[in-house]
């Protein structure tokens, strides 16, 4: 009984019209699909190829960095859906309705990630803003570093331990930003103690000499020498000396290595916290 059904079934199908039907579509819609399909490879390379030119051109024009790769991104993304939504209407598919149906999985998506939006829009707002640059090293909340990549939604930084962090653009958008990198000159401070015993004019001109012998402290403005407070057990120096951006830390340490080194050998006392512990018989 079933096989009859199934001969009868393919009895009634008419196989010729099904076959003019397929080499109809082959020869009209199907050579648009492959022609569409070679053309969407091709475009995307070519895309892929000039865009990767421009931003090569702008790096060595020496274009800024952050604006280079956003304008690179934008761009190659931009031009690929340009050239996919141009063949869709050459196969013959309606663009109207792919719109329609983007437009509705859009806000479908919006609706779901509102907090995706704030760092789209965080992002917008750093890369026309501009409170830092790629190479940066910066301070924001509880973290600090080099700005490696500022992307649409998060903003990398290698901390200076290595440690890669991402930080959303819309918290960072928000928050107190801290751009050390962005004058070229920089004040180093650090803070040296002597006893209450010493002669303080003499240690002032001890640290003041220090001062003098680095080449990579400026000259003007002049070191800053000065008692900055009365401890509990120290006298508290503030010395402030400016310097190139780059040279900050090797200035920094270089003051805390040749400013003991000096007080050891003039005879001046770093207090420290001691403890006496008389024993009663």
């Amino acid at each position: 009984m079933k096989h009859t059904l199934l001969e009868a079934t393919a009895n009634t199908i008419d196989w010729a019209a099904v076959w003019s039907v397929v080499v109809n579509w082959l020869t009209t819609t199907g050579i648009k699909l492959v022609v569409a399909l070679i053309l969407l490879f091709v475009g995307f390379k070519l895309i892929n190829f000039i865009t990767k030119k421009i931003y090569k051109s702008m790096t060595k024009r020496g274009r800024d960095l952050t604006l280079t790769k956003v304008l690179h991104t934008v761009l190659r993304v931009g031009l690929k859906v340009l050239v996919f939504v141009s063949l869709v209407g050459y196969v013959g598919i309606e663009t109207a309705s792919i719109s329609a149906l983007i437009a509705s999985v859009g806000l479908g998506v919006s609706m779901a990630v509102q907090g995706s939006l704030s760092n789209f829009a965080g992002g917008l707002i750093i890369i026309v803003m501009r409170p830092f640059k790629i190479g940066d090293f910066i301070t924001t909340g509880d973290f600090s570093g080099t700005v490696e990549d500022i992307g649409l939604f998060y903003t990398q930084i290698a901390t200076p331990d290595n440690k890669l962090t991402l930080i959303p653009n819309g918290t960072l958008s928000n928050n107190v930003i801290v751009n050390v990198s962005a004058k070229e000159d920089r004040r180093c401070d650090v803070v040296m103690s002597v006893a209450y015993g010493t002669d303080t004019d003499f240690a002032r001109s001890v640290i003041l000499g220090v001062c003098e012998k680095c080449e990579l402290i400026f000259k003007d403005p002049a070191p800053f020498v000065e008692i900055g407070e009365f401890g509990e057990s120290s006298i508290n120096f503030y010395v402030r000396a400016y310097c190139k951006n780059v040279d900050y830390w090797t200035v920094n340490f270089y003051l805390l290595k040749e400013i003991k080194n000096a007080f050891d050998a003039n005879g001046i006392e770093i207090p420290f916290n001691q403890l006496d512990v008389t024993i009663k018989k």
